[in-house]
């Protein structure tokens, strides 16, 4: 992807240097996470023991706080090349850009206005509109306060674990959150979580994945605009964003994890599925063309 003279977005917002959650790990903030600490040490003898023996090192000299402030900071102190992740800084910025130049044009031909959605980069963990979340759960969209959030080294998990390398298979994941951010403006959030609470476990999970499915179609229409209208797409780029639809599916995973498939449990579709839903927007363009039913 030729992404590098692309405009970049002034809608990020970056957590990387604060801890988990967030928030900066001083004062208080450290004492806040002692108090739930005492109260399980406390439900126990051998708990009430461990206290004990923490008074006394504190009152010789040593301070058990500072045992938080390892766990707190590590995650931010693992940083293995800071050149490579201002890079993909740049990179997300630029995608997001992007995202906001075809999503603007495609809702005015709507008779809308697109409101561009903030894209927050943190390290570990984070406090989002939706609640806390950790860097385990991937990418993710917050319809409450409408923003993504993502952890950068999600990148390499996607290109080492998932098999799934290359800067269009990223550009994909960004879009396709993105994705639920179109969603999220054109009222299909609503309207599925509406349909999610008057349903059983498997009937939600397939309303899910109609979902999901969508926002992978509305990936695939911001690459029909974005080449369209930049050219920017390189041989094989379409090809990475699909195989990154298939190495993520719910059959895939399941596989991988488990040995073995769980229809009743995919949230997100199958690998097919994805890349056909990829595929058809990318071919198509429009949001009539991605109406997965939901």
């Amino acid at each position: 992807m030729k992404w590098e003279d692309l405009k970049r977005s002034g809608n990020i917002e970056d957590l990387r240097s604060q801890g988990a959650g967030g928030r900066m790990n001083f004062g208080s903030g450290r004492a806040n996470l002692l108090i739930p600490v005492i109260r399980f040490l406390m439900g126990s003898t051998i708990g009430r023991v461990i206290l004990v023996i923490g008074i006394i090192a504190y009152f010789m000299g040593y301070n058990p706080l500072t045992l938080l402030d390892q766990g707190a900071n590590s995650v931010t102190e693992q940083v293995a090349d800071p050149h490579k992740e201002e890079r993909s800084v740049q990179f997300v910025s630029a995608v997001l850009g992007e995202t906001e130049a075809v999503w603007g044009k495609v809702f005015a031909t709507q008779g809308m206005d697109y409101q561009e959605p903030k894209l927050v980069l943190f390290r570990g963990s984070v406090q989002s509109g939706c609640g806390y979340a950790s860097a385990q759960v991937g990418p993710f969209y917050c319809p409450t306060d409408q923003k993504v959030y993502l952890d950068l080294r999600f990148f390499d998990e996607l290109s080492r674990r998932h098999n799934a390398p290359g800067d269009f298979a990223q550009a994909y994941v960004i879009a396709h959150e993105i994705g639920h951010h179109v969603q999220h403006q054109l009222g299909t959030l609503d309207k599925a979580h509406s349909v999610q609470k008057r349903s059983n476990g498997n009937q939600g999970n397939a309303v899910q994945v109609k979902v999901e499915l969508q926002a992978d179609c509305y990936a695939g229409v911001w690459a029909y605009h974005t080449q369209k209208e930049r050219a920017v797409l390189e041989e094989g780029d379409i090809e990475e964003a699909l195989n990154a639809a298939s190495q993520i599916g719910d059959d895939t995973l399941q596989k991988q994890s488990h040995g073995y498939v769980v229809p009743d449990a995919f949230t997100h579709g199958t690998s097919a599925q994805r890349m056909e839903w990829f595929k058809r927007g990318f071919e198509k363009g429009t949001l009539e063309g991605c109406d997965t039913g939901v």
